[in-house]
């Protein structure tokens, strides 16, 4: 990296800034509905178990604003970017993401975070907003075009937030990437795919909100803060439904993100960027048969081997897997932890974040990028002629 003057620290500064001036927005909005004090007319919670606390023992720990989240440093486990050498076969990267990282009595947030660091692997957690807004306290959203206190999915109940809090600090710890996932789902015209770029910035402000000031919009102050600075960790999102991109974009390069993960259904191929933001799509790979090809979430474990053994041995595309960890379904899970601990084993296999997917491109030279798009997913090349100096 020491050759390139570090583009992944010129983006997250760029983040800060831009996210800065959404998030005013988001606090505008939310923090109008929230009380001046926390609400304490309910029953006290019970204080977290000591197990439960993430351990950031040997940090300097600074805490921001109202005691939600803080700065510990760097993220742990996180790989230095490098750039390829001439003739060097890429790595086989394997993203795996999760949306709705409620934790239920189901504990899939849990599981799947615990199986990831089991399998040496960092994955992309999309939190939405409403994962940490209890039920009580549903007022404070203000969705665009949808009435206020309103959203497409359940709100959880002040413990499952209070679970999902902690499973996030931990998370992070482990060096996995906490993404965007938004707030209310809303699909369809009156949500996603008919927002305007102000409903996104709302949209992406409140969550910066909900997360920065959880403290205040859950009346949780028992609680320790997150280990980490979300406005500065925050470096890309996916939108509800896959819908709305167009009018999402600018939005996101205000905030100062460096990636988006809302387009669907894109081949097995290298990223390529619009207007400087990496394009992380959902993938078609091709199904358990191998005649049809399907979007690559919520697939089983053959399908995902399929299309895995397609790039492994072709052009080395990434290879997206996503999960939805809405409760109800562990067989989704159970499936995409059937895919980890097969495929993260396997030589030139790294499982990673988008986050870390994006700052491995930024270090890659624009001309071997551009070879590698050229690529189809069976395409077997020469790698010293891909690789080139």
């Amino acid at each position: 990296m020491s050759e390139h003057p570090s583009p992944v620290t010129e983006g997250r500064t760029g983040g800060r800034r831009g996210a800065a001036a959404v998030l005013a927005l988001g606090v505008a909005a939310a923090l109008a509905f929230m009380p001046a004090f926390p609400d304490r007319r309910s029953t006290p919670e019970p204080a977290p178990d000591a197990a439960s606390t993430p351990d950031v023992a040997g940090s300097t720990v600074t805490v921001l604003g109202d005691g939600s989240t803080s700065d510990t440093g760097p993220q742990p486990g996180q790989p230095t970017a490098v750039r390829l050498k001439p003739g060097e076969v890429p790595p086989q990267f394997i993203i795996f993401s999760f949306d709705a990282p409620t934790e239920g009595d189901d504990h899939l947030f849990s599981r799947a975070r615990t199986t990831a660091k089991a399998n040496g692997a960092e994955v992309t957690f999309f939190l939405r907003g409403i994962d940490l807004l209890p039920a009580t306290k549903r007022w404070q959203y203000q969705p665009p075009q949808h009435d206020v206190g309103t959203a497409a999915v359940p709100f959880p109940t002040d413990a499952q937030v209070r679970a999902t809090l902690q499973q996030l600090g931990r998370a992070w710890l482990d060096g996995d990437e906490i993404a965007d996932g938004f707030i209310g789902q809303f699909c369809g015209p009156n949500g996603a795919r008919g927002w305007s770029t102000a409903d996104w910035q709302s949209e992406i402000g409140q969550g910066y909100s909900m997360v920065n000031f959880w403290k205040t919009g859950t009346g949780f102050t028992d609680l320790p803060p997150l280990p980490f600075d979300y406005q500065t960790e925050l470096a890309g999102g996916r939108a509800p439904c896959l819908e709305g991109r167009q009018n999402l974009l600018p939005a996101e390069k205000d905030a100062g993100w460096r990636y988006d993960a809302s387009s669907p259904g894109d081949a097995q191929h290298w990223p390529t960027q619009t207007d400087g933001i990496w394009d992380f799509p959902l993938q078609r790979i091709p199904d358990a048969s191998g005649t049809h090809e399907v979007l690559s979430t919520d697939q089983t474990p053959q399908t995902y081997l399929n299309a895995f053994e397609r790039v492994y041995y072709g052009s080395r595309a990434p290879l997206v897997v996503d999960t939805d960890l809405a409760p109800g379904h562990p067989s989704r899970l159970q499936e995409t932890e059937a895919t980890m601990k097969d495929l993260c084993h396997r030589d030139g296999v790294r499982c990673i974040s988008f986050r870390q997917l994006a700052d491995w491109l930024d270090a890659q030279d624009p001309a071997v990028l551009n070879r590698l798009r050229a690529l189809t997913p069976l395409t077997a090349p020469n790698w010293t002629t891909v690789v080139g100096p």
